[in-house]
């Protein structure tokens, strides 16, 4: 069960490495999606490709995965809080809003669920 747990938890973090260099790499495209009222426009999209590998790579090499996994959490929510619900109500966007809502709730929940399994791994 525990080659299981590994297995899933590098099958989660990767996709967190893959957006974060895409955040590096493709900077334009993300300049169009932050809102108007984010803060530092391109530094800011460079600071969240940068945590985004850095969590995970935490999260790969088991290294401070509790502290990592909250504060993705915390990204993904203000992802969703400030780029994706607001896009809902633009009619040209709200379908691909509306994909990237629910994908970064499932990655929360995931990230949540890591969390609070390091945080019972701790009780023990």
């Amino acid at each position: 069960m525990k080659n299981l747990s590994t297995i899933g938890r590098i099958l989660f973090a990767i996709p967190f490495a893959i957006f974060g260099l895409n955040h590096l790499l493709f900077i334009d495209f993300y300049i169009g999606t932050v809102s108007s009222f984010i803060p530092l426009g391109p530094y800011t999209i460079i600071l969240t490709g940068i945590f985004l590998i850095m969590a995970s790579l935490s999260i790969i090499f088991n290294k401070y995965i509790k502290v990592s996994t909250i504060l993705l959490s915390i990204l993904l929510l203000t992802f969703i809080l400030t780029i994706h619900i607001p896009a809902l109500f633009d009619p040209a966007k709200w379908q691909f809003a509306l994909i990237e809502l629910l994908k970064d709730t499932s990655l929360l929940g995931g990230s949540l669920m890591i969390a609070g399994m390091m945080s019972e791994k701790e009780k023990e």
